[in-house]
């Protein structure tokens, strides 16, 4: 029985290597070998772009026209934008049972008809510089690379709704990230502080390791951490020149796209690049809302302390503002006629993660009113207290989420025991270096713990389809980046 299961695991890991076209070396994937040349250095448009790492982060700079900013992107991202392509592939193929080519024609019949002129010529852009650097993708693969949250979890499962798919694949909305903003009297300065921790699946969460220094031709000056060939965030923890500081988490178990409207990865990329204020920032995502990766945004301004909770659905949105307190998020719904009018979400369970996280951020905040500062928020991304169990234990249900070691899994994220997924990486920022356009962020679980992923293969074969993509993700240090800086010597 022992020999049997192997070879089937085996078989498994070798046709979905062969299906992702690579091995899952970070040293150098076979498929991207082509990658690895270096770009023609007398290229104009890659004037002014470079890239380094530094604490496990990939720092690039970008700046100039649309089309420039996007070739500078997929030329000196070229390796990782292909790796991610071949892991979003399988990931989002095997979640919704429909092949690649679904994707793409998505991308080119419901988002492209709906991306202004200025990001349609950025995406171009990323797709002449793949090309330069050998890389086939074509500007449909890159589109659908953008829209890895919202297509699968949103578009698919109404779709598959409206044509009464028999059979299909139980998908929900994700409930992923912790996050808070504070200010007045809850922090040491009385100045903004905002923090984030990413949660995702970790074969994703381990390419969500990109630092983004974007000058466009047009807006502001952008800073935000990024996955390889997205135009925005994403995971939505960023800074603009104007002194808007925003990061988000989404709303668990949300149901809703308009294939109509705007993709969001199009409107929060243009909220972070052309919004001066809270209201800005609110109208532009509110402009052809779409419905897909709907989130409870964290803004703050750090030209006036105020702070605001921008909650966004499809039918629904409500604004809550203050200058002197705080907003937490962990994926609950706050506003009742969004929960029950877009959501299946339970806010009485306080057993889930979302709720169950929330209580302890109110228990954080409740104690430290007063002393909230960039130190003590990386604290606070890193907490492991299970408040269910009352103790110390890294778990779902903590701020630093660890949905592996759970044998109870996140059943409202369609999350099955001990599924490879939590927090995959932290970002911490106060007014001062909002101020500076600079964050400190940490790549790996916030805590310094590291997932390993044979050993947990080997222990839980049933993620054996992960295996040409899921990778260790080994946590760096918290490191302070600015924008506009070098390499380090």
């Amino acid at each position: 029985m022992a020999i049997r299961r192997a070879i089937r695991w085996w078989a498994v890991v070798i046709a979905a290597a062969l299906l992702a076209g690579y091995t899952g070396s970070r040293a150098n994937p076979p498929s991207i070998a082509a990658a690895n040349q270096a770009p023609a250095k007398q290229d104009p448009r890659l004037k002014g772009a470079y890239r380094f790492e530094q604490g496990g982060w990939i720092f690039v700079h970008l700046q100039g026209a649309p089309a420039e900013i996007g070739y500078q992107h997929g030329s000196l991202l070229a390796r990782e934008i292909e790796d991610a392509l071949a892991a979003v592939r399988l990931g989002d193929t095997h979640s919704t049972k429909r092949d690649w080519e679904f994707f793409r024609a998505t991308a080119r019949d419901v988002l492209w008809p709906h991306i202004e002129a200025e990001y349609r010529e950025e995406l171009a852009g990323i797709v002449e510089g793949l090309k330069a650097r050998g890389v086939r993708a074509d500007l449909y693969d890159v589109v659908a690379l953008n829209a890895f949250e919202e297509v699968p979890d949103y578009y698919v499962p109404w779709l598959n709704a409206r044509e009464k798919v028999t059979n299909a694949p139980h998908l929900v909305s994700p409930g992923n990230c912790s996050a808070f903003v504070a200010t007045g009297s809850y922090t040491r300065d009385g100045k903004i502080v905002i923090a984030h921790n990413a949660w995702t699946s970790y074969w994703a969460g381990e390419r969500w390791r990109i630092i983004f220094d974007i000058v466009p031709q047009r807006g502001n000056r952008l800073f935000m951490d990024g996955f390889p060939g997205v135009i925005t965030s994403d995971d939505d923890f960023g800074v603009n020149s104007a002194g808007l500081m925003i990061t988000e988490t989404t709303i668990t178990q949300f149901e809703g796209f308009d294939p109509n409207g705007k993709p969001e990865f199009v409107r929060s990329r243009k909220a972070l690049q052309y919004a001066n204020s809270i209201d800005d920032y609110v109208r532009i995502m509110l402009d052809g809302n779409n419905g897909g990766y709907a989130n409870d945004w964290l803004i703050g301004d750090r030209k006036t302390g105020e702070i605001a909770r921008f909650e966004l659905g499809l039918k629904n949105h409500r604004v809550w503002r203050t200058k002197d307190g705080y907003f937490v998020g962990s994926n609950f719904p706050s506003d009742p006629k969004l929960t029950s009018e877009e959501t299946k979400f339970d806010p009485h369970n306080s057993r889930n993660s979302a709720n169950a996280r929330h209580t302890r951020w109110e228990q954080l905040m409740k104690v430290a009113k007063g002393k909230i500062d960039a130190n003590w928020a990386e604290r606070a991304m890193s907490d492991h207290y299970d408040v269910v169990l009352q103790k110390e234990e890294p778990t779902e249900r903590t701020l630093c989420g660890h949905a592996d070691t759970s044998s109870r899994g996140v059943p409202e994220w369609a999350w099955g025991p001990y599924h490879p997924g939590g927090a995959v990486q932290g970002k911490v920022m106060d007014t001062q270096m909002a101020a500076a356009l600079s964050f400190r962020a940490r790549m790996g679980h916030p805590c310094g713990a590291d997932f390993l992923a044979k050993p947990f293969l080997a222990k839980h074969p049933e993620y054996a389809w992960q295996a040409p993509i899921l990778r260790d993700m080994k946590a760096g240090p918290w490191t302070l980046f600015r924008s506009g800086q070098t390499a380090p010597k």
